[in-house]
């Protein structure tokens, strides 16, 4: 009986998409296929779907467990991932973001990742102002509990991890301003999570003010986007006002991310409520 033909003869550049396909599929909810599920998902006939998890475990990009027959991703992935990043990709990434939204602002944009109890900047813009230090950002680390930098990341981790990660920690003063107690600390990331960006005033540098917002797929964060200005320069316009583009140019950065177009509406777990698309 012949194939469908859909599936008659594929030709390399559909098999080709076919494996990029599987590769793009898996996630957090989706960490393994079956041939048969594969199948069944993608429209595909069961030798198809058996022929490309073959071919991308005999080339380490998947895994084959040898008592489910499941597939997971393999060290391949590992290996690209680790080579873009050493590559400074992501970096080059952010900067395409930041770049507009420095322009937009006028001031610095930077963007960080987590680093334990930190977060690190990876890329940073400056705007027609100049650089808000002497060095550049780019490297440098900022806690947890000090300014709007770091709490527009730690604000939208799940509950229970964050609370594991800040629940009887000592936290350092950097200025008068710094935020060391345990309970308010809580509250201050409550209220960023209730309004989906932060705000700080020397809470870290005594001599800056900043406004940020997560990075976010789906509804993990990923990093943060920070505006800041040097308290000494004079603007026209209040830092807050900047809010709005800095959160587009969050959800474009996020958009960049996960190689997807914009989000539809999406459930927030922790609320019970539907989120609006982001833009």
């Amino acid at each position: 009986m012949p194939q469908p033909a859909s599936e008659s003869a594929p030709s390399p550049l559909q098999t080709v998409d076919r494996a990029l396909q599987i590769l793009l599929s898996y996630s957090e909810t989706r960490r393994e296929w079956g041939v048969f599920e594969l199948a069944e998902d993608f429209g595909w006939n069961k030798s198809t779907s058996q022929r490309l998890l073959a071919a991308l475990a005999a080339r380490g990009f998947l895994i084959a467990d040898p008592y489910s027959r499941r597939y997971r991703l393999g060290p391949a992935m590992w290996h690209m991932a680790a080579l873009w990043e050493r590559g400074g990709g992501l970096a080059q990434l952010a900067e395409h973001v930041l770049t507009g939204l420095a322009a937009h602002t006028g001031r610095t944009v930077s963007f960080t990742v987590p680093d334990g109890f930190h977060v690190r900047c990876i890329a940073a813009v400056d705007g027609e102002q100049g650089p808000v230090r002497s060095h550049p950002l780019v490297g440098d680390l900022y806690p947890a509990h000090a300014g709007a930098t770091s709490r527009a990341h730690f604000a939208f981790l799940d509950p229970l991890e964050r609370r594991n990660m800040l629940a009887g920690r000592p936290f350092a003063r950097y200025t008068e301003l710094t935020e060391v107690d345990e309970a308010r600390l809580e509250r201050m990331l409550d209220e960023t999570y209730r309004t989906g960006w932060a705000y700080s005033e020397g809470e870290y540098d005594s001599t800056t003010r900043a406004i940020a917002a997560p990075v976010l797929i789906g509804t993990t964060p990923v990093g943060s986007m920070s505006v800041v200005e040097p308290k000494v320069f004079h603007f026209d316009d209040d830092l807050r006002e900047h809010v709005p583009a800095l959160q587009a140019a969050a959800a474009r950065l996020a958009d960049l991310l996960s190689n997807r177009a914009p989000a539809l509406p999406q459930r927030d777990w922790r609320r019970g409520r539907t989120l609006a698309p982001r833009r």
